[in-house]
């Protein structure tokens, strides 16, 4: 999953709301019904046919349902715009392997770079070297350690993905005397992982009857899932409510569960998979909801190069600019929404 430092960007909404609103600002050929109020004309990028723009897309390799809709989303929406062509490379979990594709595309002299690196502090001199190229790079996600390597950053809010799952749980225990919860975190030496641990421990503080009474780290697989959700079972004889960092590993989780004929509580997810969605809406187990961290992301980020190689903003703001980042919001998908987010889980 992707690690990105702590950043309080612009903020979107998430997944189909998020990216709609999102598109339509960049996207929108609507007149202002107020054009007698406008204070600036600054050149917005729409749907209609412009400047061509080549976009080099460099990412991890898609070794997980996260990253593999990451490719999904660039590659489809590239394919919305007659004037974008899109040269996706291959993907490494190789930071040096990256950052020989990453030149590949700066010698082509791609107009935009959208890079999602492997390894967002190892490969922040690639994101510089382009940048001295005169190629603005569109930072996805994982950081880069200096901002000078990249003209806009767009990505998810892993502390709000942990706050908002802890809030959720809170609001459907706050009823309940002494309640027990425990967590299935991701990597633990990931910052992301820290990220989302912070954010749910510190929305559990606003619930004085709520306490976690447990926490193992998984690794982001259905392997991990499972293997780590066995062994809370078997130290956790009943508590109230688990929150699952990642969907991916919760599939490993749910059979674990289910082994144990274990229920009595609820279950939230993280990043917003299919699968996850499909179990929410039908609504016959423990998993009650996901917290989205949108894959989404990357098709928001070839809007943002497209603005970007046609020197265009976006509609609906007065800056003749993009902005420098966009944090996207950490949406909860529950039964109560799970038909409005449902398009755009992921495989």
């Amino acid at each position: 999953m992707p690690e990105i430092t702590s950043r309080r960007g612009l903020l979107f909404g998430a997944a189909a709301i998020s990216t709609g609103a999102f598109l339509t600002a960049c996207t929108s050929n609507e007149p202002s019904d107020k054009d007698d109020d406008k204070q600036s004309e600054a050149p917005v990028a729409n749907e209609s046919e412009g400047k061509p723009v080549t976009i080099g897309f460099a990412g991890p390799q898609a070794d997980h349902g996260w990253l593999n809709a990451i490719n999904d989303q660039a590659r489809g929406r590239a394919e919305k715009y007659k004037d974008v062509t899109l040269d996706i490379t291959e993907g490494s979990n190789d930071a040096a392997a990256q950052i020989g594709q990453i030149d590949s595309l700066i010698n082509k002299k791609v107009d935009v770079l959208v890079i999602l690196p492997a390894d967002g502090k190892a490969m922040t001199q690639a994101g510089l070297k382009a940048m001295k190229a005169g190629i603005p790079v569109i930072n996805l996600d994982r950081v880069f350690s200096s901002p000078q390597a990249y003209r806009c950053w767009i990505g998810g809010d892993n502390y709000g993905m942990g706050f908002n799952a802890g809030t959720y749980i809170g609001e459907k225990l706050k009823d309940k005397k002494d309640a027990k919860v425990v967590e299935l975190a991701g990597i633990d030496n990931l910052e992301l992982t820290q990220q989302r641990t912070q954010g749910f421990d510190d929305a559990l503080k606003n619930y004085p009857n709520l306490k976690k009474v447990a926490r193992q780290a998984a690794e982001f697989t259905v392997e991990s899932g499972q293997a780590k959700m066995a062994a809370l079972l078997q130290a956790q004889k009943n508590f109230d409510a688990l929150w699952n960092h990642d969907d991916d590993q919760g599939v490993g989780a749910l059979r674990a569960i289910d082994q144990a004929g274990r229920d009595g509580f609820l279950m939230v997810g993280g990043a917003g998979a299919l699968s996850a969605m499909e179990a929410i809406e039908k609504d016959d187990g423990v998993l009650k909801a996901t917290v989205l961290y949108p894959p989404t992301m990357a098709a928001s980020a070839i809007d943002l190069a497209r603005a970007l190689g046609q020197a265009k903003g976006i509609s609906g703001m007065a800056e003749f600019e993009i902005p420098s980042f966009v944090t996207l919001y950490s949406a909860v998908v529950d039964k109560e929404n799970v038909a409005q987010y449902k398009v755009n889980g992921f495989k």
